[in-house]
């Protein structure tokens, strides 16, 4: 599984593969030039920050690099046979309010959909949604991409999807849990922080990665 540290000290040997700085090397794929700063990859509260997908891809684009070998320079060795990348269903966000979509774990079923390939999270059924509308700003923002994990441990303070009972799919962060009810904070401060029952609760999942 890659980590952190891994994406970013691959950034770093793209970059100076090309004779780049981590400034130089966004600057070529067309980013703010401060897309890649050390600064840019610790949040102010001490929370890690991610590179987006939408910024890797252009960066390979700009110096004819495959994702393959992008992994390669994570130095990140497959561990107990598993591999650093995994193929990830990409679901709309209304489709996962549709019943038949996820079983009863939350986890996606059939086949069909479209996919992209990211460094394995360690849960082979973790899947990406595709956010739409403005609810969810300025956390996430329509056409943003999400990495959820159906199997990951939720913490007080994680962001979370939550599907209910009646098909209405939110994120969220996780504020408090109890046997009988799950209290969440709104990203949008524009719409109200929730409160259901875990009767109502189909399923909640974590957020473990994000394209911003």
């Amino acid at each position: 599984m890659l980590k952190h540290a891994d994406i970013w000290r691959a950034i770093d040997r793209l970059a100076a593969r090309h004779g780049l700085s981590a400034s130089g090397l966004a600057k070529r794929g067309g980013l703010d030039p401060t897309t890649f700063n050390v600064s840019k990859r610790t949040s102010a509260d001490g929370k890690l920050r991610w590179p987006s997908t939408e910024s890797i891809s252009k960066v390979l684009e700009a110096t004819g690099s495959t994702f393959t070998e992008f992994v390669e320079l994570t130095g990140a060795a497959a561990v107990s046979g598993v591999p650093s990348v995994q193929r990830v269903p990409v679901i709309g966000y209304a489709q996962a309010g549709n019943d038949g979509f996820f079983d009863d774990a939350g986890y996606p079923v059939g086949n069909g959909w479209d996919e992209l390939e990211f460094p394995h999270v360690g849960d082979d059924k973790a899947y990406a949604l595709e956010v739409s509308g403005d609810s969810m700003e300025p956390v996430y923002r329509d056409g943003d991409i999400i990495i959820v994990s159906p199997s990951a441990n939720i913490r007080r303070g994680d962001r979370v999807v939550v599907r209910t009972r009646g098909g209405e799919v939110m994120a969220k962060q996780l504020a408090r849990q109890t046997a009988t009810k799950v209290d969440l904070i709104s990203l949008n401060k524009a719409h109200p922080d929730r409160s259901l029952p875990m009767s109502d609760v189909s399923w909640m999942a974590r957020i473990v990665w994000a394209s911003q």
